[in-house]
């Protein structure tokens, strides 16, 4: 017996250091997850993340039978069951055995592939203080039931796993903190600097239209006035989006806001209720200001018009204007920078962006991004 628990000490010792390496998140639970299975008889297991709404993402996975992995997972990632109800109903707040689990027997049923003798299997909620993150299931061919020495040491890995799992949310935290000072200093910098030059530039061009009387120089000047005053503006927008002051009273302000520093004319038209994470959130702003910032630069006109509806699962973004719209030789392949943009912000947050267009038809944006 006491073999036993210093063995338990020694592999929860184990899968501590593995847990505070710095790496990706899905790694280092992968790595965990292999090293409780390695020291000890439970001999395939599976992680769950469980967000507010309750959609669950499968985050990693050990020594699945083929009937599990069959079709990347499929029967693991789909359906209900016991152990995910009772998590988001707040029922399940320690290790437990389950009699009887409704995605394995949905994938012997349904598949043709070996389960490994796997029925059921053992649940533990993943937390750290009030916060809770997920599941770590874990499971033995032709077993149905664990004992308690080993349901405590389950819930011994899942502490630890909840307390690294907070440790790498707040890491992100301060990151997006710093990322927003630095924004902050960058775009006061800019206020500071190159923005009283342009004007200084702008101010100084005015003059020089006003002390000659060749007409050559003056519109040499005018010239230079002109350029300097799109410059100022383009400053100004990229002062913006470091910065963005009108998001703090919601993205549609913020848009309008931006709308009207590049002298654009939106109409706007919103359908459900605006509250999304604050990632989604940024990302749907920044590419909404990609998306107006080719308005006003290749469109033509000055006018735009907005269109958002948020669902339960979505936030369906719709950009569109009757300008010149354009022509792509090769729709696979993106000579914008701008669209090559609001596509890399869509898929980090596993969304899409579209667009349909036509030379002097103008063009819709179309972007969708899950929550």
């Amino acid at each position: 017996m006491l073999s036993n628990e210093l063995s338990n000490i020694e592999l929860l010792k184990e899968i501590a250091e593995l847990l505070n390496e710095e790496t990706e998140m899905e790694k280092m639970l992968q790595g965990a997850l292999h090293k409780l299975l390695e020291g000890t008889l439970f001999e395939t297991g599976w992680i769950f993340f469980i967000d507010e709404k309750g959609k669950q993402q499968l985050i990693a996975h050990e020594n699945l039978p083929n009937a599990l992995k069959q079709n990347d997972c499929r029967h693991l990632q789909k359906g209900g069951c016991w152990c995910v109800s009772r998590f988001q109903n707040g029922e399940l707040k320690k290790a437990s055995n389950i009699i009887e689990c409704k995605r394995i027997v949905n994938a012997r049923k349904m598949s043709n592939e070996d389960s490994g003798g796997i029925t059921h299997h053992a649940t533990v909620p993943l937390q750290s203080g009030q916060e809770s993150f997920g599941l770590l299931n874990v499971a033995t061919p032709n077993t149905i039931r664990f004992s308690e020495g080993e349901l405590a040491l389950l819930e011994s890995v899942a502490f630890q796993i909840g307390s690294a799992i907070k440790r790498i949310f707040l890491t992100k935290q301060e990151q997006q903190v710093a990322l927003v000072q630095e924004r902050n200093r960058l775009a006061r910098d800019l206020h500071d600097s190159v923005n009283q030059l342009l004007f200084s530039v702008t101010l100084t061009a005015r003059g020089g239209v006003e002390m000659t009387e060749q007409q050559e120089i003056k519109d040499t000047f005018k010239e230079i006035q002109y350029l300097t005053q799109e410059a100022l503006t383009e400053m100004r927008a990229l002062i913006w989006q470091l910065r963005p002051k009108g998001l703090e009273s919601g993205i549609i302000e913020g848009l309008k806001g931006y709308g009207d520093i590049l002298g654009l004319s939106l109409t706007v038209k919103v359908k459900g209720v605006i509250n999304l994470p604050a990632i989604i959130e940024e990302t749907l702003f920044r590419i909404a200001q990609e998306a107006l910032n080719n308005v006003r630069k290749h469109s033509g006109v000055l006018q735009a018009e907005l269109y958002l509806t948020v669902t339960p699962t979505d936030v369906l973004l719709v950009v569109k204007d009757e300008g010149c719209g354009f022509h792509m030789k090769e729709p696979k392949k993106l000579h914008s920078i701008g669209l090559q943009s609001m596509k890399d912000r869509a898929n980090f947050v596993d969304g899409t962006v579209d667009w349909v267009t036509e030379w002097e038809k103008g063009t819709e944006i179309l972007v969708r991004l899950p929550y």
